[in-house]
């Protein structure tokens, strides 16, 4: 529209404005940068995620639905859920359950007692030692254990002195138990590490209204602290089945596979401990873990999603 154009139609008309279809086009070309800004950040995660956990998966999934000639079967899954494969993967589940029952318990209480601490060098210390020994595992752990509690070791030969070895009186570690006792040492401190939010997330005026209604101490847990808390403590157990079930290198150094687990069994197949015809069998196996394993973080979702009602 020119000038004259705009001036002939009379009041009330207006002329677009220069450069009106630009600043449109400089707004799309804005809003699709901070669209794709996230997703590029996310990239690596997601190819790193597709590469080392993904692909994997889908070709443990389909080979064990496949014999050793290349045949799709059931065999496999058969196989793995009778013998001494099906007795690998319940030793392998008590193993969990034991380590994440009674580490989750003795965790929330150093964690409380901790963060009741007025000691802000206690807490920063627990802390990062929770960090370091919540990660230390495998031919390390087994070795410091060995060393030390193993039936020549340093404190047994203390205790045999006072006549207190533990070996004269039913301990051994090298067994399923010792297994167990020795997961208890990485187990506790990553309940630390996992609880200590939660606990944070209890507030001093839920206690002092409480106190205020005339609640005793007792009543305060059961109505308000143990509520609070229990989504989160049984999040934390869970976090800790998963990590003891999946645990491999410390239980297999440490027993020399005299104890049946699953992902022992699987490190037997891999170094070929395997019956001619049954070269699948740990896909089977790695899929039978994959499905408990996502049960579990299925499970932990649903509670840490309760849990985290109280942490905002």
């Amino acid at each position: 529209m020119t000038v004259t154009e705009a001036l002939a139609s009379g009041p009330g008309s207006s002329v677009p404005e220069a450069g009106g279809h630009a600043v449109t086009t400089q707004a799309r070309n804005k809003g699709l940068r901070r669209a794709v800004r996230p997703a590029l950040a996310m990239a690596p995660f997601v190819i790193y995620t597709v590469l080392g956990l993904g692909i994997p998966t889908l070709a443990v999934i389909e080979e064990a639905f496949r014999s050793d000639t290349g045949k799709l079967t059931l065999a496999n899954v058969h196989t793995v859920m009778h013998g001494t494969y099906r007795l690998g993967f319940l030793n392998s589940i008590l193993l969990a359950a034991i380590t994440s029952v009674v580490p989750g318990i003795l965790g929330v209480f150093l964690a409380y007692a901790i963060e009741t601490s007025r000691s802000g060098v206690l807490r920063r210390l627990v802390a990062t030692a929770s960090g370091v020994l919540a990660n230390f595992g495998g031919i390390n752990l087994t070795f410091m254990f060995i060393a030390t509690l193993g039936s020549t070791g340093v404190l047994t030969a203390w205790l045999s002195v006072a006549h207190l070895n533990p070996w004269n009186h039913g301990f051994n570690l090298y067994s399923f138990y010792g297994v167990a006792f020795v997961y208890l040492y990485f187990q506790i401190p990553l309940m630390v590490l996992v609880i200590t939010p939660a606990l944070g997330g209890l507030r001093p005026a839920w206690r002092e209204a409480a106190e205020n209604l005339g609640a005793s101490s007792f009543r305060y847990w059961r109505t308000v602290g143990i509520p609070v808390l229990l989504p989160s403590v049984l999040g934390g157990m869970l976090l800790l089945f998963g990590s003891a079930f999946a645990a491999y290198a410390t239980a297999d150094t440490l027993t020399a596979g005299t104890v049946t687990l699953a992902p022992i069994q699987i490190g037997e197949v891999l170094n070929g401990n395997v019956i001619s015809g049954e070269e699948n069998i740990g896909y089977a196996i790695g899929l039978g873990m994959l499905i408990v394993l996502t049960i579990t973080m299925v499970l932990y979702s649903l509670v840490r999603r309760r849990a985290s009602r109280w942490l905002r």
